[in-house]
Parts: C-alpha cells; structure tokens; sequence
C-alpha cells in the first residue's frame, strides 16, 4: 500500500481534502486538517457559512477566527457550496446532520442527498470516510452501494470507504478534534489503513478497529453509556425526592469512593445532539431485527419525562408562595444544552419553556450565550437586565448553570427558586423559597 500514489499524497500532506458539511464538526475538522497541511476545501450549502469562512471568519465558539483567517489566508482553507469540487478531492469527510424523524427512527436524508451530490464526482485513488453518528450498517449498506453502484469502482483497490464517528463536545479545551483519539474501521483493511493513514497526520492518536459496523456502534456505545446512566441517576433524584433525601449529597457521597463508580448528574432533561439522540439509532436498528433495546428504551422514557418533571417542581416552588402556575411570571435561566456554550440543541429548556407557557405561564428567559431564541412555538428574547428581571418574577428556574451567573446574587433577588442542576448548593441552606430535583 506504501506504494500507492493516495497513500503516498496523504503521507505527505499534499492530498487536496474536502470536508462536506461545516457545522459543529466539520469546521473543527477542517480547520485540524488544514492546520497540519492539507489543502481543505468545505461544501456546505448555507451561503453565509461560505462566505463567512472565504472571509476568514469562525462562526463556531470552538475554532478561533484568529486560525481561519491564518488558515484562508495561506490558502489552505477555503468553502463553496459547489459539489463538483469532489472532483479534485483526495479525500472525503463527509459531516452532515442525522436527527430523528418525530415518529423517533433515524432522519438518513442528509446522508442521502450529499451521496448523491458527490456520486458523479467519485473517482480512483479517493478515500471517503462518513462521520454523522448513524445505526450499524449504514457505510456499508446504504452509502456503498450508492457511491459505486455506476462509478466501476472497486472497493479496497482503487477506491476506500470508512466510518469514523465524530467525538466533538462543544465547549471542552482538554480533549478537542486534535487529541481525541480517532476511531477508524473501513469497508477491508485497505480501506481502513487508507482513512487511518489519512487522519494520522492531523491527530494524535488514531484507533483502528476491523470493519465499518464497529466503528458506528463503538460511536452508539460512547452516547448509550451516557444516556442510561443519567437516567439511572434522574431516576435516582425522583425516587430520593420521594423519600425526603438530599439527592445531590448522596451522589457527592458515593462518588468518594475510588473504585467501581462513576459520577454522573441528574438535570432538568438531555440536551446536544448525541446523547438523547444517538442511543435511539441502535434501538431503532434493533427492532428490525426482532428486539427490544429494554435499558435504552426505558433511560430515554426517564430522561424525556425530565423536563415535566421539573414543571411539577416549578409549581410546587409557586404553591409554596401561595401562588398558582397559571399567570405567574417565570425566568428560566440558561437556553443552551450545558454550562457556557451557544449551542440549544436538543436543549431540555426547550421543553421546560414550551411546558411552562402550555401551563398559562409568563415566561422569560435570560441566557449570556443566546441573545435569541427561536424553536417552535417558542420566540423569546434574552432579558436585558439579569437582576432586574429575578426581581421582578414569581419564580427563577435554573436550567443552564453557565458560570458566569452571580448565584448568591440570584438567590437573594429572586422570591423563590426551582434549581434543576443544584447551582445555588449549599448557598441557600434549607431555605424553603428554594427547590430542587
């Protein structure tokens, strides 16, 4: 294989890399790839995104304008939203969204069209690596057929597929696209030593599994270890809810001891676009096959229902206060998934600011990350002025625990407070205007 001319080009870093889709992956990915000197072009189909990159300018919190500007300038990084520029490509990451359809089986539309934007432009001597989370199967049995259904092509010889899934979590500055390792597994051998090859002169550590269904389970794993947990852990915060115990002092408890547990969170509902999806894939994937994935189905009942949960809490705070829900006005601190990102995917406040309006209330929010919010039937500003508006509601519901909040402020303003992710902790004592999960 050494001798292969795609081998040798990605060995050297004079292959031309095209990078399909430039969301919250693809642009870390590109901006990876180029900075280790790929030339790296980027399709996407939002013109604004291409011409906010042809101008050197980032639009994801994650990747630096400081490099793309570096990176455009130096011509190693440009966009288009023309596919024909697969053409040229040496190699092929394609980054699209897979969401759910609302009857809860996978949304594959997006891999599709880009397959069949890219299929007249496949050529020999081209590695292609899909990266969107999927169910296992999906390189092998729907993007193959379709890349060389009419192109002659031969699999393993003159043309390479792979899956490697995405491991991006918005936010982190320790384990980002460079130092994560990478996990490739091709339709052969070749076809993983190709993508490996391919990725290890921008990361550090590349992991090499046998096929393509190891690499998109391994994917679906990572994210169903996460989801079942924190829905063993929610389910903990009803039950020690129900028995009068300190749910948050009992899992800082267990999670002193230094073997045999890990530490997870309860929360207001999942949020990001693995986690509460992902799981649901491989559930999906599997009733085809005559079984019934009993843990995922029953932690994303939990996990969904986490999110009324908390309305209940809500009103339970407001009959406290001798108020009713129904006209009450309510702030809900924090839009975003997690703490200090601009990302609402999935976003359990979603959900909790839809239930809540549904209840009759008058619902505010405030978020540093969000100055609009747009979803549904949800159409909301941030509120301009933090303090003003805790004083002025019934009740301040703590959603996001971004760290920039003045919790000990919050909590001296505000009449009483629901605090679905324990921010205030030992802030307010056993003060009753105060409740939690």
């Amino acid at each position: 294989m050494k001798n292969n001319k795609l081998y040798q080009k990605l060995n050297d870093r004079s292959a031309h890399v095209v990078i399909l889709g430039l969301g919250y992956v693809g642009l870390p990915l590109a901006t990876v790839l180029a900075d280790a000197g790929y030339r790296v072009t980027g399709v996407d189909l939002d013109e604004e995104k291409v011409k906010l990159i042809n101008q050197g300018i980032s639009y994801i919190d994650d990747v630096e304008t400081s490099l793309v500007k570096k990176l455009v300038d130096g011509n190693k990084l440009q966009a288009t939203s023309d596919f024909s520029v697969v053409s040229e490509a040496d190699a092929v990451s394609i980054c699209v969204p897979t969401p759910l359809r609302k009857t809860r089986d996978p949304d594959m539309s997006y891999i599709v069209a880009v397959s069949e934007s890219i299929v007249e432009y496949v050529h020999p001597d081209m590695v292609v690596v899909l990266e969107s989370t999927t169910y296992p199967g999906t390189t092998r049995e729907l993007l193959l057929p379709m890349l060389i259904e009419k192109s002659g092509l031969e699999v393993g010889k003159n043309f390479f597929l792979a899956f490697s899934p995405e491991r991006v979590d918005p936010g982190r500055e320790d384990w980002t696209t460079i130092n994560t390792p990478k996990v490739v597994g091709g339709i052969t051998a070749a076809c993983t030593e190709m993508a490996a090859v391919y990725y290890e002169a921008a990361m550090e550590n590349v992991v090499r599994v046998t096929t393509t269904e190891v690499a998109e389970m391994t994917k679906l794993l990572e994210n169903t270890f996460r989801m079942v947990n924190i829905g063993l852990v929610n389910e903990m915060a009803i039950m020690c809810d129900r028995m009068g115990i300190n749910v948050w002092e009992v899992i800082d408890a267990a999670a002193t001891k230094p073997f045999g547990f890990m530490k997870f969170t309860p929360g207001p509902g999942l949020g990001g676009h693995c986690i509460p999806i992902d799981p649901l894939f491989l559930s999906w994937k599997l009733k085809s096959l005559n079984y019934t994935a009993r843990f995922i189905d029953l932690a994303s009942e939990i996990n969904i229902g986490m999110p009324r949960y908390v309305v209940g809490k809500v009103q339970e705070a407001l009959n406290k206060q001798h108020k009713a829900i129904n006209d009450s006005k309510v702030l809900v601190l924090g839009a975003a998934y997690k703490p200090d990102i601009d990302d609402v995917r999935e976003s359990p406040a979603l959900d909790v600011i839809g239930l809540l309006e549904q209840s009759g209330a008058d619902v505010s929010y405030h978020d540093p990350f969000i100055p609009e919010l747009h979803h549904e039937n949800v159409d909301l500003s941030s509120v301009p002025d933090l303090m003003k508006a805790v004083e002025n509601v019934d009740c301040v519901v703590i959603i996001t625990n971004h760290s920039q909040y003045d919790y000990e402020a919050i909590y001296k303003k505000a009449k009483c407070v629901m605090d679905a992710r324990n921010a205030l902790g030992k802030i307010a004592g056993d003060d009753p205007k105060v409740i939690g999960l």
